[in-house]
């Protein structure tokens, strides 16, 4: 007997949910770990997971942070002053906290109405 794979789809629990706490605590770890290099992989995941719009952008514009950053850090000279510096500071922070704290507390379901 053939199943219906529209209702078996719908009949998994996992699908389109986002991560559990202990989940999206690991998954925020991995930027400030790795100090902005890998940015984007929260957003991706969640994005991957959920599929929304909003997450897809979320993690277009973490990917473009990461870029962002790691071009300004190849371009900038050691002995960095004045707005160079803040530029670096600001994309880093951006990269490694913006991308924690989205992962955090972004929405935690798609039914979630926040």
């Amino acid at each position: 007997m053939k199943h219906d794979v529209g209702a078996a789809t719908a009949a998994r629990s996992g699908t389109g949910a986002a991560p559990g706490l202990l989940a999206r605590a690991a998954l925020a770890a991995v930027p400030v770990v790795t100090l902005g290099m890998l940015a984007a992989v929260p957003s991706l995941v969640l994005a991957f997971r959920r599929g929304t719009r909003a997450d897809w952008s979320a993690a277009v514009i973490f990917t473009a942070v990461n870029v962002a950053w790691l071009a300004d850090v190849m371009l900038t000279p050691v002995d960095t002053h004045g707005l160079q510096y803040v530029a670096d500071v600001l994309l880093l922070l951006v990269a490694t906290v913006g991308a924690a704290l989205h992962c955090l507390l972004g929405r935690s379901s798609v039914s979630d109405p926040r």
